[in-house]
């Protein structure tokens, strides 16, 4: 089975807490979040350079970009405000207010080299001020999660019609009554890579799960095991993302490299470089091959 690695261990991945990364189609530049804002690196001659801020974040809280399989354009999580001069978004939770802390999805299109203006996208999305994970098909379909009425996230999603999002409806996956967060949709919306968590109330992310499509519904979902997933409490795990091969899974995770003590005196010094370069128990952006699942799926 395919083992996780860290991604660009001392440059992306490093000790600021990296998320969430969406590639360029030829995965030669990416976007990720660092703590309230999305930087950007690009890949020349197999060396990704240092990450700078992007042109369109820095401003205010963001997170959480995706790519459109195309490349055109990328859907991003913001507390900017919608209207000029207007205060930060909030978030609401079970009736309390938190200043500043909500998230929106918002739209920058690619013109030239460049990037646009963002855009706030419509209620059709933006229904909730906890709209998080953005995840696009090739169709230009928008995968997403938001609270229910009972503070329980789940994922939607909200079809691209005639140039509108379209009203978004429920993606059934799995338990109805568990969580599902942060969706990975294949830009074909043949499968899809999520969190699941049966103990939702606690704040539990769960594990990820790849669940593939069967006609007008979701499959089974299948747990992506131990060797992704830790065992329970061991490490966290979150934000997919599908690469642009279409068989690589990005994600998130807090996990460090076990040792087997005792060390030898080599050990202990490749043990301090790598936890001062990335390995000191923060967030990075981890990386691993779908292949296993996908072929298995395939071969039925």
């Amino acid at each position: 089975m395919a083992q996780p690695q860290v991604f660009a261990p001392g440059v992306i991945s490093g000790p600021a807490g990296e998320a969430c990364p969406a590639f360029t189609p030829d995965g030669d530049t990416v976007y990720f979040d660092v703590g309230s804002m999305i930087l950007v690196s690009k890949r020349e001659h197999g060396v990704w350079s240092k990450p700078v801020i992007a042109p369109f974040s820095g401003q205010w809280l963001d997170h959480d970009p995706a790519m459109s399989p195309d490349g055109s354009y990328l859907v991003f999580v913001s507390n900017r405000p919608v209207k000029s001069g207007a205060e930060a978004l909030s978030a609401t939770v079970h009736g309390k207010v938190y200043p500043g802390r909500g998230g929106h999805l918002w739209r920058v299109d690619r013109q030239g080299n460049g990037w646009g203006t963002p855009v706030h996208l419509p209620d059709a999305v933006n229904a909730s001020d906890r709209t998080y994970a953005p995840s696009i098909a090739a169709d230009g379909s928008l995968y997403f999660i938001h609270p229910d009425e009972q503070g329980v996230m789940h994922i939607y999603s909200s079809s691209f019609a005639q140039g509108a999002y379209q009203p978004a409806a429920l993606v059934a996956v799995g338990d109805p009554s568990a969580s599902t967060h942060d969706p990975a949709i294949a830009p074909d919306q043949s499968f899809m890579v999520f969190n699941l968590s049966q103990n939702a109330k606690a704040g539990d992310m769960g594990d990820f799960y790849i669940a593939f499509r069967e006609g007008d519904h979701w499959g089974t979902p299948i747990n992506l095991g131990e060797a992704i997933n830790g065992k329970p409490g061991k490490w966290s795990q979150w934000g997919a993302h599908i690469g642009p091969d279409r068989r690589t899974l990005y994600y998130t995770s807090d996990r460090q490299t076990e040792l087997s003590f005792p060390l030898s005196q080599q050990q202990a010094k490749a043990a301090l470089a790598r936890m001062e370069s990335w390995d000191n128990g923060s967030n990075n952006i981890w990386q691993v091959s779908l292949g296993p699942w996908l072929d298995a799926h395939r071969a039925r």
